[in-house]
C-alpha cells in the first residue's frame, strides 16, 4: 500500500496549491480513487481465497455479468474446449467459509450459457491466481454446475427484452450489429467481424458509452414533453428510464460512467444551476471509482472517459463541427489504442466520419425495437428492416477499412505523440483555412495508406501472420494461389488472404493434424473455390504442375509409423524465378531422409517453427537465400530456438519472422528479392545469395 500511499499524498498536496477549482476537483478525486483501490487491494490479498489456490473445492458464487463465449484457443497443437468466462461473486468456500468477492469465472461447460446476473450456482473449482487486478482470483469450473437460484422476474423481463431484440434483427454481420450498437450485446458477433472492427477502429459503436446515453436521454427526454408539462417530472421520468436502461445494457465501465454523468446533468437541469459537463465527468469518474475501484484499471472506462474528455475541451474549438466528434475522441483515446492494439490504424478516421451518420438512427428505432419486441415481435422486425440499411453500410465500412495496412508502434509512447500532435493540428484549426488543412490530412492519410497497403506490388510468395501456426501462400495469378496449411484461426487466415485477393485455391496442402496447421480451415474455405485438398492421401513421389509451379513430394514416407510431425508433407517448388522447400514440421528424424533429395533453394519454409530440432546437414545443403520462419509472438515454447536463428544466418539467409517482420510478402525476379513485410515496410536485396 505504500505506493499508493504516496501517489495519494503528492496528488493531495497539488491539489491544495493548484489555482483551478475544475482541476483540483480533478486531482482530489484522484486521491480518493487511490484510496479506495488501495483498500480494495489490501483485502483481495487478504482473502482466504489465497490459502485455496491451485485446489479444487467446492464453491457458492453469484453471477454478475453475462456468460460469454471464449474465442477458440490452440494449446500446442491441440485446440482447447468451447468455453465462457464471466465475473461473480464468490459467497462461500470448501462449504465451511463465507465471504464474498469478487472473482472470474471459466467454465468450460454449456450449462452455464444461459445464467444471468444475480443467479446463484454451486460446483467444484480449481482456485488458481490471476493478474486481473479486479478479482480475487479465476475460478475454472467443468461439469456439473448446480444452479443454486432462479433468476429474478426482472432478469428475465430484461434477458427477454435482449433476446427480442436478437433475434429481430436477423443474421449476418449487420444483423449482429444491431444489438451491440443499441444495448451492447456483442453474443451474435463472429470473431472475423470483431477484429474488422476493430482494425478499423469501429469498436466503439457495440461498447454502451456517453453517445448511447446522450441519445437516448434526448430521445425520452423529448418523448416526456407529450405526458408531462413539468420539467421535472419530464426529467424524473427520464432518469428512471435511464436507470433501466442501465440494467438492460449491463453495467460496465463506459456505462457505469455515462450513468453517473448523465445523472448529474439531469440534476443540474432540475434545479436550474446550470449544465457545465466537465464537472460532471468528474463527479462520474469519482462515482465510479468509489464503487468500484477496479474500473480505474479497465481500458474500457478509461477510452470511455477520455473520448468524453476529447469531446468537451477539444470538439468545440473545431469549427467543422461534423469532423469534430471522431477527430477529437481519437485524440485523446489514442494512446490507450496503441497500449492495447499495438497499431493505429490510419483509415479509422476516415471509418468513424463515414459511419457516423448512422448511429443516431440505429440507436433510436433499436431501443424502441427492442422495448416492443416483447408484445409487438412483428413491429419490432418492421423496425430493424427500417435500419437495417444503415447497419450493412457500417459493416461494409468496416471491413473496407480493416483491409488497409496499420502502423505498428512498439511502445504506446509514440502513440502519446501522435496524439500530442493531432491535439496541436486540431487546436490550431480554426485559426487558419482548415478546410484546406483538414482536406490534405484525409488525402495524406489514403495516400499513406495506399502506399503502405500490404502486400502491394507483384508478390509470388506470401507467409499470414496468424500466430503461433503455417500458412503459406503461393501466387498462381488472377485470384488463385497455392495454400499450404491454413494456421490455427480461420478469422485470421481468411482475413490474410482476403487481404492478398485469394479467391480460388487450386490446390490445398494440409501437412498434417496438428491444430495450428489445420484449425483455420474454414477460414480459409471461406467464400472460395477449392479444387484438390493433399492431407493423408499423399505419398512420397506425387508430381504435379498448377501455372507454371511445379510441385514435388519428397516425404512422408507413410510405412516408417513417424509421429504427426515427422509425418508432414514436405514439398519443394520451382518455377522460372525461384525454388521453395516447405517441410511442415519435420524434425531430424525425418530431415536426415532428405539430405541429398532437396538440393539448393532460394526461399525455405523453415520446419516447426524455427525449432531448435534442425538437422544441420539439411540446412547447409538447403542453403537459402531467404528464410522465413513462422512464429506467434512471446509463444510458450521458445521458438525461433536462438541457435536455429544463428544457423540460418551463418549460412548467408536473410530470416524474416512473423513474430517480428508481421506477414511476409515476396517477389522473385531474375537478379533480386523484393520483400515486403506488414510491419517493416519494403526491403530489396539483390542476388540470389
Amino acid at each position: 500500500m505504500r505506493p499508493f500511499g504516496i501517489s495519494a499524498g503528492a496528488l493531495l498536496l497539488a491539489a491544495i496549491f493548484f489555482k483551478n477549482k475544475k482541476f483540483r476537483f480533478l486531482l482530489i478525486a484522484a486521491v480518493v480513487g487511490s484510496v479506495v483501490m488501495s483498500i480494495r487491494l489490501a483485502a483481495l490479498e487478504d482473502s482466504t481465497l489465497r490459502s485455496f489456490h491451485n485446489q479444487q473445492v467446492p464453491v457458492t458464487v453469484q453471477v454478475s455479468t453475462d456468460p460469454a463465449r471464449v474465442a477458440t484457443r490452440v494449446f500446442g497443437d491441440q485446440l482447447a474446449p468451447p468455453s465462457f468466462s464471466f465475473i461473480a461473486q464468490i459467497t462461500t468456500i470448501d462449504q465451511r467459509y463465507s465471504l464474498r468477492l469478487p472473482v472470474r469465472v471459466i467454465a468450460t461447460t454449456q450449462s452455464v450459457r444461459g445464467l444471468l446476473p444475480g443467479q446463484r450456482l454451486s460446483a467444484m473449482a480449481k482456485i488458481v491466481e490471476t493478474k486481473e487486478r479486479r478479482v480475487a482470483a479465476m475460478l475454472i469450473i467443468k461439469d456439473p454446475v448446480y444452479e443454486v437460484s432462479r433468476p429474478s422476474r426482472w432478469a428475465k423481463s430484461l434477458a427477454t427484452i435482449r433476446l427480442g431484440l436478437r433475434t429481430a434483427s436477423g443474421g449476418g454481420d449487420a444483423g449482429a450489429l444491431i444489438p451491440g450498437m443499441v444495448i451492447g450485446d456483442v453474443s451474435k458477433q463472429s470473431d472475423a467481424f470483431k477484429a474488422d472492427m476493430r482494425r478499423s477502429g469501429l469498436t466503439h459503436l457495440v461498447a454502451v458509452s456517453g453517445a448511447n446515453f446522450a441519445i437516448v436521454s434526448a430521445f425520452v427526454l423529448w418523448c416526456m414533453q407529450f405526458l408531462f408539462r413539468n420539467t421535472r417530472y419530464r426529467i424524473f421520468a427520464t432518469a428512471i428510464a435511464l436507470t433501466s436502461f442501465i440494467a438492460l445494457v449491463r453495467p460496465s465501465p463506459s456505462v457505469l460512467r455515462a450513468a453517473a454523468m448523465a445523472a448529474v446533468l439531469l440534476f443540474a437541469s432540475a434545479s436550474r444551476q446550470g449544465r457545465d459537463p466537465l464537472p460532471a465527468l468528474a463527479f462520474a469518474i469519482v462515482a465510479v471509482v468509489i464503487a468500484d475501484p477496479f474500473q480505474a484499471r479497465d481500458p474500457g472506462f478509461a477510452l470511455s472517459v477520455l473520448a468524453t474528455a476529447g469531446l468537451l475541451l477539444v470538439a468545440p474549438r473545431i469549427k467543422w463541427k461534423w469532423l469534430a466528434p471522431p477527430l477529437a475522441a481519437m485524440a485523446f483515446c489514442l494512446p490507450v489504442i496503441v497500449a492495447l492494439s499495438g497499431y493505429i490504424s490510419p483509415m479509422s478516421i476516415i471509418a468513424n466520419i463515414a459511419a457516423a451518420p448512422a448511429v443516431t438512427p440505429i440507436t433510436i428505432i433499436g431501443f424502441i425495437a427492442a422495448l416492443i419486441s416483447p408484445f409487438l415481435p412483428w413491429l419490432s422486425h418492421l423496425l430493424i428492416l427500417l435500419v437495417k440499411p444503415f447497419a450493412i453500410w457500417i459493416t461494409a465500412i468496416a471491413a473496407w477499412a480493416a483491409r488497409y495496412p496499420v502502423f505498428t508502434l512498439q511502445s504506446g509512447i509514440y502513440g502519446f505523440l501522435i496524439a500530442i500532435a493531432l491535439l496541436a493540428l486540431i487546436y490550431l484549426l480554426p485559426k487558419v483555412k482548415y478546410k484546406r488543412y483538414v482536406a490534405a490530412l484525409l488525402v495524406g492519410i489514403l495516400l499513406v495508406s495506399w502506399v503502405q497497403k500490404f502486400p502491394a506490388g507483384d508478390w509470388q510468395i506470401a507467409n499470414c501472420d496468424i500466430g503461433q501456426g503455417d500458412l503459406l501462400v503461393i501466387n498462381l495469378g488472377s485470384d488463385r494461389a497455392i495454400v499450404i496449411d491454413v494456421g490455427p484461426d480461420p478469422q485470421g487466415a481468411d482475413r490474410c488472404l482476403r487481404q492478398l485477393g485469394i479467391k480460388e485455391i487450386p490446390l490445398l496442402i494440409l501437412t498434417h493434424s496438428h491444430a495450428d496447421h489445420v484449425g483455420g480451415l474454414t477460414g480459409v474455405t471461406k467464400n472460395r473455390k477449392i479444387g484438390t485438398t493433399w492431407y493423408v492421401n499423399v505419398t512420397t513421389g506425387i508430381r504435379t504442375s498448377i501455372g507454371g509451379i511445379d510441385i514435388q513430394v519428397l516425404w512422408p514416407d507413410t510405412t516408417s509409423g513417424y509421429t504427426p510431425n515427422n509425418s508432414s508433407i514436405s514439398v519443394v517448388l520451382r518455377s522460372k524465378n525461384f525454388t521453395l522447400f516447405a517441410g511442415g514440421d519435420i524434425e531430424p528424424l525425418a530431415q536426415e531422409r532428405l539430405i541429398s533429395q532437396v538440393g539448393e533453394v532460394d526461399i525455405y519454409k523453415v520446419s516447426h517453427h524455427g525449432s531448435k530440432f534442425q538437422d544441420l546437414t539439411l540446412l547447409r545443403e538447403l542453403s537459402p537465400a531467404i528464410a522465413i520462419i513462422s512464429v506467434g509472438s512471446e509463444n510458450s515454447y521458445g521458438h525461433p530456438a536462438p541457435e536455429t536463428v544463428d544457423a540460418l544466418s551463418d549460412l548467408g539467409a536473410k530470416v524474416l519472422r512473423t513474430d517480428i517482420d508481421g506477414a511476409i510478402a515476396i517477389h522473385a525476379s531474375s537478379d533480386r528479392f523484393i520483400v515486403r513485410t506488414s510491419r517493416g515496410g519494403l526491403r530489396s536485396w539483390f542476388g540470389w545469395g
